[in-house]
């Protein structure tokens, strides 16, 4: 029996995914649960395995094409079952011989045509494009061809038959873009939007049309932290754990967070309530060679330091490899992006949407501050916190931003382990 395998709702909201590798090819053998093809979706690569034991006889997307979820993948010849040597050369994308037969004359019809030096007096038609046209009573000599090569197909036939031949001729005209590889100044690449980058430029849209965005700066002299940090860093190491300055600023979030609730919320638009999330979730924008992902420690204020740091670590890993679970993209409440990390003093990042508040971390420097009418070098954090106008006012966000400062310039309070 021939099986067609879909693609698969895998994850939440998932409508399509871009095809990344085939790990099969045409013709060969597969058991069931076997990892057949890697697909990212949503930001994530998915593998996808096979649902059926047998042998596949038709991939229907190429490396870098986008299917969509309820498409057909490949088709599979389920096991102990013959398949003739011709039946997997020309079986169609739903298995069927006649449609398979329809696409071997149509190869046919196009090998005649790069072998014909006049092509405009050919007419280039299938016989099942032909059969259309007499049951419509269309005299097929006066259709024009919009396939390739001028090759004629169904709804140039039933266009024609409905008179609207003339609009079908309008519409194909304006769908021919000339792609220019120059501009008035010189050479251009142009570059596909699709994968990662499409659906950060997606979701990135949505969140400045949407939310109103206002960002508080300030600062935290984090010079008592440091301390600590290079105190406990070498102890830690020892047990394979990377202390960072985020795993701090991810418990101080949290701290925060829990005095200030209008921080860790959504806005349901359609009630018109806020929804203030008694979990904290905190997402941790990750750059990676595809762009800009952001896994999700889940339940943060369970976790001291140094499992945060852990987790930190691991999600990092798994994303910069693509080799990060979907389940581990969702859910968070609250994010927190580090520039500093790449350069950079403050910035105004975007709400990673329905979230109602971004914190963005610069970098970290050593400035002089004047210390009880002294001036000291001091360690300092400018940080840069962008809130949703709509869900909570400057006051607020200013009251956030003090306590978080607060916390990292007292950073006794919090537990490494």
């Amino acid at each position: 029996m021939v099986f067609e395998f879909k693609f698969p709702d895998i994850g939440e909201g998932i409508v399509e995914g871009e095809i990344v590798k085939w790990l099969i090819k045409e013709g060969e053998f597969v058991k069931e649960d076997q990892l057949i093809v890697e697909i990212q979706t949503d930001k994530a690569v998915a593998e996808i395995p096979s649902p059926k034991t047998g042998t596949i006889i038709k991939i229907n997307f190429k490396n870098g094409e986008t299917v969509k979820v309820g498409q057909t993948l490949v088709t599979i010849q389920e096991k102990n079952e013959k398949i003739t040597k011709e039946e997997r050369k020309t079986t169609s994308v739903v298995g069927q011989l006649e449609e398979a037969l329809e696409e071997k004359q149509e190869r046919i019809l196009k090998t005649q045509v790069q072998k014909k030096e006049n092509v405009k007096d050919k007419i280039l038609a299938t016989p099942k494009v032909r059969n259309l046209a007499r049951k419509l009573n269309v005299d097929i000599n006066l259709v024009k061809g919009t396939g390739k090569n001028r090759i004629i197909l169904d709804d140039d036939v039933i266009n024609f038959s409905k008179g609207n031949i003339q609009n079908k001729t309008e519409t194909n005209k304006q769908a021919i873009k000339l792609v220019k590889k120059y501009d008035f100044y010189g050479y251009i690449k142009r570059i596909p939007l699709k994968g990662v980058r499409k659906v950060i430029a997606e979701n990135m849209s949505k969140s400045y049309s949407k939310a109103v965005h206002v960002t508080h700066m300030d600062f935290a002299d984090i010079t008592n932290l440091s301390e600590i940090r290079e105190r406990e860093k070498p102890r830690l190491e020892k047990k394979g754990i990377k202390l960072t300055y985020l795993s701090f600023v991810i418990k101080a979030a949290v701290l925060a967070l829990k005095e200030h609730p209008y921080l860790n919320a959504t806005l349901d638009e359609e009630t018109n309530e806020i929804i203030l999330k008694k979990y904290y979730n905190i997402g941790i924008a990750v750059d990676t060679n595809e762009g800009l992902l952001v896994p999700v420690i889940k339940v943060a204020d369970s976790k001291n330091i140094t499992n945060i740091a852990k987790e930190i670590v691991n999600l990092s890993k798994s994303a910069k490899e693509r080799k990060i679970d979907l389940s581990d993209l969702k859910g968070s409440t609250f994010t927190i992006t580090n520039v500093g990390s790449i350069g950079g003093v403050y910035a105004t990042p975007i709400i990673n949407y329905p979230e109602s508040a971004i914190l963005a971390l610069g970098r970290i420097q050593e400035t002089p501050l004047v210390i009880n009418k002294k001036i000291e070098i001091r360690k300092i954090m400018p940080f840069s916190l962008t809130f949703d106008h709509r869900i909570l006012d400057g006051a607020e966000a200013a009251k956030f931003a003090n306590k978080i400062k607060q916390i990292l310039e007292n950073p006794d309070s919090l537990k490494i382990e």
